[in-house]
């Protein structure tokens, strides 16, 4: 698969450079925004406003609305701190935040998970294609579902 390589974090070292690239792009690494990312990176597939609401709101001892976990998905997701799943508004963490590129994914349609891939060759002729059609800002968004190997059997 042709891709490029960059560098995955993981734990705090994640946390780190997620708020080192929110400060970057000028914005603040508040307690509400950490606990979000925390949340986030802590799942093992993509979770729902709703589901980071409920674990944020599970840590902090008392609710915490959705409309304010959106709109800091939002700031991620342009931030590039994470990826959104379209197809289920779910979200990922972004494990290399620092990396800008078009991204792939396979979603389990069993268990949910969801498997990150590079190759520029294929978002590469989606951005040609469309720009041959006559869009302008092509954003290749690309979601592949199916049945993971473990779900397979």
């Amino acid at each position: 698969m042709a891709g490029h390589s960059h560098h995955e974090h993981s734990g705090a070292a994640l946390v780190e450079e997620a708020a080192a690239v929110l400060k970057t792009a000028g914005e603040q690494w508040t307690t509400m925004r950490a606990d979000v990312f925390d949340a986030l990176a802590s799942q093992d597939r993509p979770a729902s406003a709703y589901d980071i609401a409920e674990e944020v709101g599970r840590r902090r001892g008392k609710r915490v609305a959705a409309n304010s976990v959106y709109r800091i998905l939002d700031l991620f997701v342009r931030t590039n701190l994470a990826n959104r799943i379209e197809s289920s508004n779910a979200y990922l963490a972004n494990t290399h935040p620092g990396c800008r590129h078009d991204c792939i994914f396979l979603i389990c349609d069993d268990c949910g998970i969801a498997k990150h891939l590079d190759d520029e060759r294929v978002t590469g002729a989606l951005r040609t294609a469309g720009r041959d059609a006559g869009f302008a800002d092509v954003r290749p968004v690309v979601e592949l579902r199916g049945l993971c190997n473990a779900c397979a059997g």
